[in-house]
């Protein structure tokens, strides 16, 4: 190997190093405690490596190290390299299922109970994660009973409040209905913070008081009252019977096991608090190269809590085997917690037992993902080497960059660039466009791959495409830090048009002379692979895998650039009317949309309703309400279709990006049957993707 370092020149000292690709693209981050044995290891006899780790070193062409004083910077360098560049031969446990989560909004001016997935916000206070939501919904039902906290959405609770009377759980006395003020905003938040003492464990003061009140009734014969308060404990009862005692009282530990094969691994953690199995949850990693349970542990419990909040983490973790470097692992993760963090195996009694509990788990969970796993891996390499196939390449297009144009009647044109690398979506490099030529989609098209391919060259010849270093290449921003947006070339394009389209793109790329990215275009009406120049189309069969994976691509591209397109007119249309009134700002503006919620309720309302709004004088609304109803051209273009056409094209806009939307716990009682029996009986549920964000260009 070429880029192999000379003899003598690595050091001995602990670090962690970075294999790159021909296009300095971090691959792969490891840590060692000598540098010098560890990457030498790398460079031995090639034919004994385990085949992902020759697969890796094929596609590397550098490799750099950064040398640190202890082994726990060592752990934190390589953790913080991981989450940075996202190297795509690393270990990522990802999850087996979506799971959801007993969620309470104390943020919010009304706390509000509901079931979430997905990624935790600031405020809010999570339970979980369990197994299904039905059993988050059942345990909720019963302890609403005793504390009867607001469940409805934003949007009913608005109504409910208008209309002066709660909805049905208020009048069954399992909503406090604050919404009509039946009571005091410091009253329900009260509330809601005893349901999460009794959701974190502390459920025997709650117990032992509707037990004196319910003494209390039947002494001063309010058996009605008493008979209510019964009720109430055996609904708490029976919501702690769904949580399975497990280990001694104030027992707070993570139980983490391991199934693998030469492959993959699946993990599963239980998560128990005051001795009862509050929560469960599973996931599955690609084993990159040979690794011990050991080092599997390591990269899980990194992975596991880099980020975790103090609250969530518990006092003690207990693994099938300890990391090889269990002091510096422990030492990490008690500053993440701020107070000590035992890491151990557990040798005998209940927690052993449990561990072999979570080992039945772990092992179902890798059988059912294998079933699920099995046809698609064997699926994503057919349909790459299909389409390499058909369009005559050189490899299979391991990045698949596709490009779509939508608009309405040539308004509003914007566009989107999705990606997809071996086969998988990879949401967070998605691009949109804001495209400034009208010509029509040819001409869009053009434009949007001539931006994108002029970005790319400029970000790699940014101070010498051939220097050595990131920077240098222009792969890393010297003012953030960060890789650049545009610095990585895909193996083929997408277009979704036909010849016209492709033509267009194969255009942009000759002027800047890019001859190594090839160029199709598919055509929806019958699915044609269309080649820049051809008369004819390139048919590919309607059962070939390659087909339904550029179909998948297209369609994804499709939907991105619509959702950009319906959001741009919508902001164009609320706001047409408004830019018309004199004097009238943006804050003004946005003002009065989020009061009247539209522009044709605004056009509808009185002057002196007008004046309800915060920072309108009566002047200020007579006057908007003249231009409003005085003009006619606003009402024909709020009046236009509600569903936008979509062309095959491409994008263009700002050439700076902005972040924009896109599209792409352990401290509570596990719900009814999650945790205990039944999470032993039906373990291994099907992985949930996660959801980056795209970009606007």
């Amino acid at each position: 190997m070429s880029f192999r370092p000379r003899p003598g020149s690595i050091p001995e000292s602990p670090g962690v190093y970075r294999f790159r690709d021909a296009h300095g693209r971090v691959i792969y981050v490891g840590k060692a405690k000598s540098l010098r044995q560890r990457l030498n290891s790398y460079f031995a006899d090639f034919s004994t490596l385990h085949p992902r780790t020759q697969s890796m070193l094929t596609t590397a062409a550098d490799v750099d190290w950064t040398v640190v004083g202890t082994e726990v910077e060592a752990l934190q360098l390589e953790y913080s390299w991981i989450k940075e560049f996202d190297p795509r031969f690393n270990v990522k446990y990802r999850d087996d299922k979506s799971y959801p989560y007993l969620a309470v909004t104390m943020g919010e001016d009304f706390p509000r109970v509901q079931v979430m997935r997905g990624a935790k916000r600031k405020g809010t206070r999570y339970f979980g994660p369990y197994s299904h939501a039905w059993a988050i919904r059942e345990t909720v039902d019963l302890l609403l009973r005793v504390f009867p906290v607001r469940t409805c959405s934003a949007g009913v609770f608005k109504r409910a409040g208008q209309i002066g009377r709660p909805c049905l759980l208020g009048y069954i006395d399992k909503c406090s209905a604050p919404c009509v003020g039946r009571v005091t905003p410091q009253e329900h938040r009260e509330l809601a913070e005893d349901f999460c003492d009794f959701m974190a464990g502390n459920t025997s003061r709650f117990i032992k008081r509707l037990e004196k009140e319910m003494r209390d009734a039947a002494a001063e014969q309010e058996y009605e009252r008493a008979a209510r308060l019964r009720d109430d404990i055996q609904a708490l009862q029976r919501a702690l019977e769904k949580q399975a005692v497990v280990l001694g009282e104030g027992t707070d530990a993570d139980v983490i096991a391991l199934a693998e094969d030469p492959l993959e691994a699946a993990v599963q953690v239980f998560y128990v608090r005051g001795g009862r199995i509050r929560g469960q949850r599973g996931w599955v990693v690609d084993k990159v190269e040979e690794t011990t349970p050991g080092e599997l542990v390591e990269q899980f419990l990194l992975q596991m809590y880099g980020e975790a909040s103090p609250e969530s983490m518990p006092r003690e973790v207990l693994v099938p085997e300890l990391p090889p470097d269990a002091a510096a692992v422990a030492e990490l993760l008690s500053e993440q917690r701020r107070a000590r963090v035992e890491v151990r195996v557990p040798q005998r009694g209940d927690k052993k037992a449990l561990m072999e509990t979570v080992g039945r788990n772990a092992m179902e969970s890798l059988a059912q993902h294998k079933i699920r796993r099995a046809s698609d891996l064997t699926t994503r390499s057919k349909a790459l080497q299909e389409i390499a196939d058909a369009l005559d390449l050189d490899q299979a297009p391991l990045r698949v960059e596709c490009y779509d144009v939508s608009h309405l009647q040539g308004e509003n044109v914007v566009a989107s660039m999705v990606v997809f690398e071996d086969g998988l979506a990879r949401k967070s490099e998605y691009r949109r466009f804001a495209v400034k030529t009208k010509e029509g989609d040819v001409a869009s098209i053009y434009e949007v791959i001539n931006r994108r391919f002029r970005r790319y060259l400029e970000e790699r010849s940014a101070t010498g495409e051939l220097a050595a270093d990131d920077e240098a290449q222009g792969l890393i921003d010297p003012e953030t830090g960060k890789p650049r947006k545009f610095a990585y070339p895909p193996n083929l394009v997408v277009v979704d048009g036909a010849g016209p389209q492709a033509a267009a793109a194969q255009r942009a790329l000759d002027e800047l002379g890019i001859d190594d990215v090839a160029v199709c275009g598919l055509a929806k009406r019958l699915e044609e692979v269309w080649l820049p120049g051809d008369d004819q189309p390139v048919i590919m069969p309607r059962s070939s895998e390659g087909l339904y994976l550029l179909q998948r691509v297209r369609d994804e591209a499709h939907r991105f650039a619509i959702t950009y397109h319906r959001s741009k007119r919508s902001k164009t249309v609320k706001e047409s009317a408004l830019d018309g009134v004199p004097g009238l700002g943006p804050a003004r503006r946005q003002a009065l949309l989020k009061h009247f919620g539209s522009v044709k309720r605004l056009r509808e309302a009185t002057v002196a309703e007008i004046c309800e709004v915060p920072g309108i004088g009566r002047s200020t609304a007579e006057v908007i309400a003249s231009t409003l109803k005085g003009e006619s051209t606003v009402t024909t273009s709020e009046a236009a279709p509600a569903q936008p056409a979509a062309g095959a094209g491409g994008p263009s806009g700002a050439d700076d990006p902005v972040e924009a939307g896109a599209a792409g716990g352990a401290d509570a009682p596990v719900e009814a049957g999650a945790a205990g029996g039944v999470a032993v009986a039906v373990p291994g549920e099907a992985a949930g993707p996660d959801r980056p964000s795209g970009r606007t260009e």
